[in-house]
């Protein structure tokens, strides 16, 4: 069992004094999110996780530190909602997509069959989350064991370690799709800057079949794959031909039920409201009418514009600049979309502290070297 300290390239005292104060203040996180959330499965985790955080701040020099924070944020709040049945409705989207997708060749559900219907028939995803909701389909296992899954057996020790924190423990209890993505993300990346693009544009591509979400991650790596001068060809080439078959042969398969589900209904042009919402500048906007609608979608549009321009004028070198230059976009996009969580802010957050974590290690390694 990984224990949750931070890296060892750093001295020993910070160590000491950083570690109880980190959990201290996961407790205090989790405490809040048990206090003031409307929804029960966030509730159930923050009792839980206060709980165990703040146990692990009291024996944080034992090796029990960690299994208290892993067991008590992480496995047994899992445990609880899997056998209630609660979760995020991502959760049961996923997992009725891979039954359509089983069943009838496609994840989605037709335009006839969705009106009238609520938001929750909609599936925003794209065509790649289904294979995620197959396994539940087969064999009856919960959606969200599958990304917690796919997330820690991606990053390894480095994943264990973020599962130790309420950026992740959270969406891992709960039912957090996003996971899977960032662990293919961050795979990319690290396949990048070891020279190793075909690889990386098999990563990427996988997750760009997942979320849209993951399109922006793609460009900056073929950015950084380019700046490198490591075969950015090759790169591009496996990640488009990997969305090719992840979505362009579904979207021919099934254009309307993936126009209805994808692009209309996450854009708000589906007649039905999407609880995606959040006090952040491009939902406000939106909530104006019809005119704020279109200025969201052309301000957004500006933004992507603004940072695909900068990936050619000063493409990023390293893992660093392409994390941050990426993290930079996703904090944008999150702020200035229509239908916005603040939960997609996981993406950059999660991403700056995998950087961190693996730039740490690095150094440790350096030190050992020399």
């Amino acid at each position: 069992m990984t224990t949750l300290t931070l890296p060892p390239a750093l001295p020993a005292a910070v160590r000491t004094r950083a570690e109880p104060l980190l959990y201290g203040g996961f407790a205090v996180f989790a405490a809040v999110t048990a206090a003031v959330t409307h929804l029960g499965p966030h509730r159930i985790w923050g009792l839980f996780a206060a709980a165990a955080y703040g146990l692990a701040a009291v024996f944080w020099r034992t090796r029990a530190a960690a299994w208290l924070a892993l067991g008590g944020a992480v496995v047994l709040p899992l445990a609880v909602l899997v056998l209630a049945g609660q979760g995020q409705p991502e959760v049961a989207v996923v997992q009725r997509s891979g039954e359509h997708l089983l069943t009838h060749g496609t994840p989605y559900l037709s335009p006839d069959e969705l009106a009238g219907g609520s938001y929750e028939s909609y599936n925003p995803y794209l065509p790649g989350m289904a294979l995620l909701g197959l396994p539940s389909a087969i064999t009856g296992i919960d959606a969200r064991l599958v990304f917690g899954g796919v997330f820690l057996a991606l990053l390894g020790r480095h994943g264990r370690i973020l599962a130790a924190s309420p950026l992740v423990a959270l969406p891992l209890v709960v039912g957090g799709d996003d996971l899977p993505v960032i662990g293919l993300v961050c795979v990319g990346f690290a396949l990048a800057v070891r020279d190793r693009p075909e690889l990386a544009g098999l990563a990427m591509g996988l997750a760009a079949t997942l979320k849209a979400t993951a399109w922006p991650a793609a460009l900056v790596c073929l950015a950084l794959v380019a700046a490198r001068r490591s075969k950015a060809r090759r790169y591009g080439v496996v990640a488009a031909g990997v969305v090719a078959l992840g979505v362009g042969v579904p979207a021919l398969v099934d254009p309307a039920g993936m126009f209805e589900n994808v692009v209309a209904f996450p854009l708000g042009l589906a007649g039905v409201e999407s609880p995606a919402e959040s006090p952040l500048p491009g939902h406000l906007l939106a909530e104006t009418g019809a005119y704020g609608h279109a200025a969201a979608v052309a301000i957004l549009g500006l933004a992507v514009l603004g940072m695909s321009i900068s990936l050619v004028v000063r493409p990023p070198g390293d893992l660093r600049a392409a994390v941050f230059r990426l993290a930079l976009g996703l904090v944008l996009a999150t702020a200035l979309m229509p239908a916005t969580r603040e939960g997609y802010l996981i993406y950059p957050a999660v991403l700056v502290c995998w950087a961190y974590l693996n730039e740490r290690r690095k150094e440790a390694e350096l030190c050992l070297a020399a």
